[in-house]
């Protein structure tokens, strides 16, 4: 609306207001005025520029912020998937008590924890998976009677066996033990009557690592005894892949306990290195234990949680009973979906 004056006088009187009025704004107008000029040279078009480009990458990333804080000092960076619920890595490491562990679902072929997992370490016992496995796919007569002689003796680490030297078994019954309650002697006998003899079992056993993919593998006797058979967390869940397609190995690394008769002697009642088979809590496939000084308590498995099959290799770990311990609680957090899958 336009204002009208009626009379020169009014007219005159309204001026005179208006300036009066103009005259108190003046101060606010450039006050607002100092202040709009700032901005204008605080925000540049360079900043313009940078705050796009942000934009832009924010928009390509996952639509949800990783709440995980994760220290890997000896692995490589790792990219985070979000899990429904999550724990603090820290302390999880914490609370385990194996220097190496990893723990792989076999379907998805996700790492679902890893710790010091590219790290080649000694194995001990574990070996003797890959002794079955060659011993196994070799087609030998698994009837045929074998005979424990010195040559059996473990003359490294000095280790006690019960199957004295002149003891007889089947080919069978000696994988049986070696697998089941990881008899050394057992074990050393199955490569000495291999085709060409113990130096020829273990040039099989490096070839087999090779042919599945075992890269980092190295192996050179068959019981675990020496600390130069060595491996990785990843090339074991191979191990294990392998030998898992093997109904005997399955069976002879989950059976609880086992009776022989060698040809002289008493009958001797063998039982399972791992407790875990006696659990009903755990549905495993494929089991094998270890240790020597150098390798400390080692355990590697194919079991079955929550529907899917997966790996757990713990190497390195300190306390007798450590080893279960550890592997009860990295069950438990892939039961209650708490682990931090890296891939």
């Amino acid at each position: 609306m336009i204002a009208t004056f009626d009379s020169p006088l009014r007219q005159a009187i309204m001026i005179k207001k208006l300036k009066r009025n103009l005259g108190r704004s003046l101060p606010l107008v450039a006050f607002i005025g100092v202040l709009s000029l700032g901005a204008s040279l605080m925000y540049s078009p360079a900043d313009a520029t940078g705050q796009r480009s942000t934009a832009e990458a924010s928009s390509r990333l996952p639509q949800y912020q990783s709440p995980y804080q994760v220290f890997e000092r000896n692995l490589r960076p790792v990219s985070l998937t979000k899990v429904e619920s999550t724990f603090t890595a820290p302390e999880v490491r914490a609370a385990l008590r194996s220097e190496i562990a990893y723990v792989q679902d076999l379907q998805s072929s996700h790492v679902l924890y890893q710790k010091n997992s590219e790290q080649v370490r000694p194995i001990a016992s574990i070996t003797k998976l890959m002794t079955a496995l060659v011993v196994v796919e070799a087609g030998q007569d698994m009837s045929e009677m074998l005979e424990i002689t010195t040559a059996d003796i473990d003359r490294l680490k000095n280790s006690t066996s019960r199957l004295h030297v002149g003891s007889k078994l089947s080919r069978a019954d000696m994988l049986h033990l070696a697998l089941m309650s990881s008899e050394n002697r057992a074990a050393n006998a199955l490569g000495r009557h291999y085709p060409g003899g113990l130096n020829a079992f273990v040039r099989a056993m490096n070839d087999k690592a090779r042919a599945i993919g075992m890269r980092q593998s190295r192996f050179v006797e068959p019981t675990g005894l020496s600390a130069d058979n060595v491996s990785t967390p990843q090339d074991l869940v191979k191990l294990l892949q392998a030998t898992s397609r093997h109904k005997l190995i399955h069976q002879y690394t989950t059976s609880e306990h086992y009776a022989v008769a060698p040809a002289r002697g008493r009958q001797l009642q063998f039982n399972n290195t791992n407790r875990l088979v006696l659990n009903d809590k755990w549905n495993i496939q494929i089991s094998k234990t270890g240790f020597i000084n150098e390798a400390g308590e080692c355990l590697v498995m194919l079991t079955e949680i929550e529907g899917r099959k997966v790996a757990i290799v713990l190497l390195n770990s300190h306390g007798r009973y450590s080893r279960i311990g550890d592997a009860v609680r990295l069950r438990d957090l892939v039961e209650s979906k708490q682990l931090l899958t890296m891939l």
